[in-house]
């Protein structure tokens, strides 16, 4: 699951961030909100917290904690 933007994507934690950092494309990493076991759907990506963001997400102000969310408004 992810949400692809043409200026970045977050996504779920199967996605390797730092192979896309190779491309310049920035993207994150989202791991579960809460009690939540998986993302299964854009509102849980969205509702997620950022576990982990390549270089190019960073420079744009992607960090580790925030939702999925706040991080595409970043993007």
């Amino acid at each position: 699951m992810a949400v692809v933007t043409d200026a970045g994507m977050v996504g779920c934690g199967a996605f390797d961030v730092d192979a896309l950092e190779k491309f310049g494309y920035p993207a994150a990493r989202v791991k579960p909100a809460g009690s939540a076991s998986s993302i299964e759907t854009v509102e849980d990506l969205l509702r997620g917290e950022i576990k982990g963001a390549n270089r190019s997400a960073c420079e744009r102000g992607v960090a580790v904690g925030m939702t999925g969310r706040e991080a595409l408004d970043r993007l």
